[in-house]
């Protein structure tokens, strides 16, 4: 029983860990190529600033949904009998 707990604190952490990696790094590509493209036509700025607003609510949204899958792990375990 305390093996499969183990395990599954382990799991949410790397759920967790992987799904922050993962948004920042793509938040963090979105930023750039918007701050070259708005460099690039500043006339667009608007327009990509509330586009990237969005995809960033996406992305974070992602994440958020692995926080949710590893709380439920977490607090109503479905491994644990």
């Amino acid at each position: 029983m305390e093996n499969i707990l183990g395990l599954v604190a382990l799991a949410c952490g790397i759920i967790v860990g992987l799904g922050a990696i993962g948004a920042s790094i793509g938040i963090a590509l979105m930023g750039g190529k918007f701050l070259e493209s708005s460099a690039r036509q500043p006339e667009l700025m608007n327009d990509l600033q509330t586009k990237m607003f969005i995809l960033a609510g996406l992305i974070d949204a992602a994440f958020l949904i692995g926080v949710a899958i590893a709380l439920l792990f977490a607090f109503a375990n479905p491994f644990a009998l």
